[in-house]
């Protein structure tokens, strides 16, 4: 049985936009986090994509899925729902704001489409016991928002999972996609009634 090891996230809105907000309180230090969040060591192991592209505001950023996470996700079928070329694909953005290791805030794109683009930020604040890490996505487009309020959850789960093991991660991503599907599945009925109210 997988279980959740965060709080469910928070629905906010801005007018005709939605968004999520997801805290999470992390025994580890800022500098640790930040490592996790921003290089490709660390995102492997819980965010869908890397993040390649120079690290300055104003940036622009590739973010190739990971091909062994793609394929099992069935995302495949969800970008060619979308008019995308699987083959061809990788998402597009920008980086908005890098302060090390504070904040890290971005754009992801769909194919340049402004209807399919999220703003990622993330928020870290030490503690006295580890970082306080806040993130919050506004959403993009206004289909899917269930799963992606899911895929947030789990991939924050994810990162503290990471960041709570010992010595280096030995799961590639396509354990991680199938740990990730598991939960989902468990979270996808409490996260619709949350965006439904």
């Amino acid at each position: 049985m997988t279980t959740t090891t965060g709080p469910m996230g928070e629905v906010i809105r801005d007018g005709e936009r939605t968004g999520l907000r997801y805290v999470r309180q992390l025994r580890h230090s800022p500098e640790k986090v930040w490592r996790a969040l921003t290089e490709p060591d660390g995102l492997r192991h819980w965010f869908p994509t890397d993040i390649v592209g120079e690290r300055v505001a104003g940036a622009r950023l590739s973010l190739p899925f990971w091909p062994e996470g793609l394929e099992l996700a069935s995302t495949t079928e969800a970008i060619e729902e979308m008019g995308v070329d699987p083959d061809s694909y990788v998402s597009e953005g920008e980086l908005r704001v890098w302060d090390p290791p504070r904040t890290f805030e971005f754009t992801w794109g769909m194919d340049g489409r402004t209807d399919l683009t999220d703003l990622l930020r993330f928020d870290l604040e030490p503690t006295d016991d580890g970082t306080r890490l806040t993130f919050t996505t506004w959403l993009g487009g206004p289909t899917g928002n269930t799963d992606t309020a899911v895929g947030w959850h789990v991939c924050l789960d994810q990162l503290a999972g990471l960041l709570d093991a010992p010595g280096s991660p030995t799961d590639d991503a396509a354990v991680v996609v199938q740990r990730v599907m598991a939960q989902a599945d468990e979270l996808r009925p409490a996260y619709a009634a949350l965006i439904s109210s």
